[in-house]
């Protein structure tokens, strides 16, 4: 976790250290067990500087996804942009995410929460379905692109593809929590999806 510099901070600052300490808070533990209380020693504020920032516990919960996502987008684009063979985007973007070490990027973390959440709460049910859909969108629109660039085979239905690459980084969220449930078959199940997507074995 990013550790909050003493001293006074910018409104900017503050609001980055929430976001930063929720996303840890909300990703190890159930949105109803997190309190704000917690969050905002987390982040070495008081909790009505948290609500200077945000107006509830679910808005804060939310900005986390969004959040997530950014960090995720971010890191998924450099590691397309430094893969020069198409036939490896996705791959790439995979292997990005697995071996993450900044896990507030880690975005099945929070998704994974919010299947709970949702059931209780209408609000975060709509949030997450759009939030998803929106991971999606991005993920196909690298598989087209792949498949522009001869690096995926066209016949392969991007919609279908996208859906398919965030299960397998749901199921690898929940193999982590689990400690090790599918570790040793992963490997196979990249090696199978690659061949799938892009007719190679190497």
């Amino acid at each position: 976790m990013t550790t909050v510099a003493r001293g006074r901070l910018s409104a900017e600052e503050r609001r980055t250290a929430l976001l930063e300490t929720a996303c840890q808070v909300f990703s190890k533990c159930a949105y109803h067990r997190a309190t704000t209380a917690e969050i905002a020693r987390g982040a070495r504020v008081t909790e009505p500087i948290l609500y200077r920032h945000f107006a509830s516990k679910r808005d804060l919960y939310l900005a986390c996804l969004d959040a997530a996502w950014a960090e995720c987008r971010a890191m998924w684009e450099a590691a397309v942009a430094e893969e020069t063979d198409p036939t490896f985007w996705v791959g790439a973007m995979g292997r990005s995410y697995l071996s993450a070490k900044d896990k507030k990027g880690l975005v099945a973390n929070l998704w994974i929460q919010a299947l709970t959440e949702g059931n209780d709460d209408p609000e975060i049910r709509r949030y997450v379905r759009r939030h998803m859909r929106e991971v999606h969108r991005f993920v196909a629109e690298v598989i087209r692109r792949g498949q522009e660039a001869g690096g995926i085979i066209k016949e392969r239905d991007p919609e279908a593809e996208a859906w398919l690459f965030l299960s397998i980084g749901l199921l690898a969220t929940v193999d982590r929590r689990l400690g090790g449930l599918i570790e040793e078959d992963l490997p196979k199940i990249f090696a199978a999806r690659r061949e799938w997507m892009t007719g190679r074995r190497d």
